[in-house]
């Protein structure tokens, strides 16, 4: 299967400049590797601090956009493979996937569980709430829905009060990062398809440089096991990364990503 690789330059809910470049560098590292030109949507926007309403009114083009990135793909039997800023895209990305494949299971690996809404967020942060709206706990304006009972959250660390309580009433599998991470996750993925959100502060900030660190994340080594592991035990659909702080080391988490990338029947890219 071809890897689609589509890097969102374009501004969600960004604060800082990083993570649009690290979006950018990310993708171009990806396509080398996989031998494929990605594409490069929208222009690098001036990051700022605001609402999540007024985010959630001016992203909408981007966030339609990584929605369609990801539809296109599966429609033409590609691999999604997408780099953006923050985790905003999957306000459209996950109901996308459910649309197409109402049998997978979305691996959530985040330090946050981003399943705030309007009425439980404590900074009116967007890149907070997405994984509630995209889980219909929130109307955000776009079409479907994914339901929670396909979510499992891995290496979640850093829950707000009002979304730990949302995901204990919701049917979501939360996993934090211990000692029996991978059994717990094999579990709870079943080798059902998953498509795969990765948040790179999953990582320990004391291995990778993050917006919003959470201390006591995975190792770098943590990190690739696990995903070896889904990627030997399930069909992995699609890929989005978001967040990724350090555009200078593009290629090292493109190394880490690599068990979920598609390759030919030797094994091979």
């Amino acid at each position: 299967m071809e890897g689609a690789v589509t890097a969102l330059r374009c501004r969600t809910s960004d604060r800082t400049p990083e993570s649009a470049r690290g979006a950018e560098a990310l993708a171009l590292a990806v396509g080398e590797r996989l031998g494929v030109t990605p594409r490069m949507v929208g222009t690098l926007a001036e990051p700022r601090t605001q609402d999540w309403s007024d985010d959630l009114r001016d992203s909408r083009g981007c966030l339609l956009e990584a929605g369609g990135q990801v539809d296109d793909a599966l429609d033409a039997g590609a691999f999604p493979i997408l780099t953006a800023g923050h985790c905003s895209i999957a306000l459209t990305t996950l109901p996308t996937v459910a649309r197409h494949r109402p049998d997978a299971k979305v691996l959530w690996l985040d330090a946050h569980g981003d399943f705030n809404t309007p009425e439980t967020t404590p900074s009116g942060f967007l890149g907070g709430m997405p994984l509630a709206g995209a889980c219909g706990q929130w109307d955000a304006g776009f079409e479907g829905a994914i339901e929670p009972a396909r979510v499992v959250l891995c290496g979640v660390r850093d829950l707000d009060e009002g979304e730990r309580a949302l995901l204990e009433r919701s049917e979501a599998t939360v996993i934090g990062p211990t000692l029996e991470t991978l059994v717990a996750l094999q579990n709870a993925l079943d080798g059902a398809p998953t498509y795969v959100h990765l948040d790179c502060d999953v990582l320990d900030p004391e291995v990778m440089p993050a917006e919003f660190p959470a201390p006591g994340g995975l190792t770098e080594e943590k990190l690739y096991d696990l995903l070896d592991a889904v990627a030997d035990a399930c069909e992995v659909v699609g890929l989005e990364v978001t967040a990724f702080n350090a555009p200078d080391r593009a290629t090292r988490v493109a190394e880490l990503i690599d068990p979920l990338l598609p390759k030919d029947a030797d094994g091979k890219h």
